[in-house]
């Protein structure tokens, strides 16, 4: 989820008291919490959990509602890796849509939060769990809409495929890139949809923009390595692993990679214009422009948002170094998590950082998905931003209307990473839309104590089955 945190007070203030119109009736929104409940209380982490069981008990789901069994199978490279894809059939007057999320969340230590990550609790509002925000909410609303798509007998005009998947997060059997490779009949689709990005921002409950990342950065991770004689700590010298490697630790900190707007993210940034005010507004409009203003760059590199939208980023997230308290160390190294902008490339970005670095001391390797570290990255840059297409856009911004009347839609590139690099890159447009709202300063996705308001996941399952059934009824 990705987070503006300078709206101006006025716009938000004349969007308050929205209501919601034609909400899911009572009995589906029951079946959507039961089947967000089961899927909390279901541990899919790398480290102990398994999507395979999410995943049975999301086909089970749509049997018991009269899929049949070929339409709502489970498959997947290993037992514990599985990746449930079900379809709705439709007329086949265009070609299907795919809908695609993951099953797997990121590990939540139960001492680190004040309630049970993987119990479901309902509490002042809102509901908690590991996967609340990010992203058992929308594979919920998926599950309960293609059910009750097929109990109101509902035909679209193209087929529906839902993929709920595995290693998203993290791991090394990505079922998004497992099933293009294995099983691409399957989910093969003219585009995609994928609300682990985009939404509905809000302040204090009320709605302010709504995004849809049509771009996204690239994923790299790259190992710092230093490595000397160690000894005994009495003696220490000035050739110390941790020093070296704090030091290259700095000059990442410190260092800023070169401002760069594609055409998604130099739109955002006009659109946002017109929502923010004052000097921020200002500031917006003039590094839109060709050149880009200088001054007001630097001015936005202090937002993160900002900062991560305009450039590459780089940030160490570990650290491991020695082996004895009383002894110096032999080795450090560090894990440095870098988002590389589109159209660049992992090992690119791993000769700037060798750059950067300028110490023979300090080895710069590739980490990739799986855990394997390699002297070079991969020269496959990432892929351009998608067009929007108003076979999409169109029904996204009149849906939007209907729900949230006054409220923006924006293009943007997603700050992270997503699955959408793997269908990007299979030929199928990925639109990453969430009918979800989270506040602007409540962002919990791979936090601690993460939640979502139980208004939110209701709007989210009315906004998809508005949205889907927008898409695809019979021209």
């Amino acid at each position: 989820m990705r987070i503006r945190t300078t709206l101006m007070l006025a716009a938000l203030l004349c969007f308050a008291g929205v209501a919601l119109r034609a909400q899911p009736d009572d009995a589906n929104k029951q079946l959507a919490r039961d089947i967000f409940k089961q899927l909390i209380e279901i541990n899919t982490t790398d480290s102990i959990g398994s999507t395979t069981v999410a995943a049975e008990a999301m086909a089970q789901r749509l049997r018991d509602a009269g899929f049949p069994v070929n339409d709502a199978k489970v498959l997947g490279p290993n037992p514990r890796k599985g990746n449930l894809v079900a379809r709705l059939h439709g007329s086949g007057a265009r070609r299907p849509i795919l809908l695609i999320g993951h099953l797997d969340v990121v590990e939540a230590r139960r001492e680190e939060w004040s309630v049970d990550p993987f119990q479901f609790l309902e509490r002042d509002g809102y509901f908690y769990g590991r996967g609340t925000q990010d992203m058992k909410s929308a594979d919920a609303i998926f599950v309960a809409t293609l059910i009750r798509f097929r109990k109101e007998g509902f035909h679209p005009d193209r087929d529906i495929i839902l993929a709920l998947t595995a290693d998203e997060e993290t791991g090394d059997a990505n079922g998004v890139d497992w099933l293009l490779r294995t099983h691409r009949d399957l989910v093969d689709a003219e585009f995609v949809l994928n609300p682990d990005g985009g939404g509905v921002y809000t302040r204090n409950g009320k709605p302010a923009m709504m995004s849809v990342d049509a771009s996204e950065k690239l994923y790299a991770d790259y190992q710092l390595e230093a490595k000397n004689a160690g000894g005994h700590s009495s003696l220490p010298v000035a050739d110390n692993a941790i020093y070296h490697l704090a030091d290259g630790i700095g000059r990442i900190e410190r260092y800023q990679f070169p401002f760069e707007l594609n055409g998604i993210t130099r739109a955002y940034f006009r659109q946002m214009a017109t929502i923010d005010s004052g000097q921020i507004a200002a500031d917006m409009k003039a590094i839109a422009k060709d050149p880009a203003d200088a001054a007001a760059i630097a001015r936005l590199d202090a937002d993160p948002l900002s900062h991560a939208t305009m450039r590459t980023t780089c940030v160490a997230t570990r650290l491991d170094a020695g082996h004895a308290n009383n002894a110096l160390p032999q080795t450090a190294r560090a894990i440095v998590n870098c988002r590389i902008l589109p159209g660049h490339t992992a090992e690119e970005v791993r000769l700037n950082l060798v750059q950067l670095l300028a110490d023979p001391k300090i080895a710069v390797r590739y980490v990739s998905d799986s855990g394997e570290v390699s002297e070079t990255a991969p020269t496959q840059p990432s892929g351009a931003p998608v067009a929007l297409r108003p076979e999409v856009m169109n029904p996204l911004e009149k849906t939007a209307q209907e729900m949230w009347p006054g409220v923006p839609v924006i293009p943007a590139m997603a700050t992270g990473a997503s699955d959408g690099v793997f269908t990007n890159a299979a030929g199928m447009p990925t639109y990453a839309i969430s009918g979800l709202a989270v506040d602007f300063d409540d962002v919990r996705a791979h936090g601690r104590d993460e939640r979502l308001r139980v208004s939110s996941f209701f709007g989210g399952l009315d906004f998809y089955q508005r949205f889907l059934k927008a898409l695809t009824s019979p021209q």
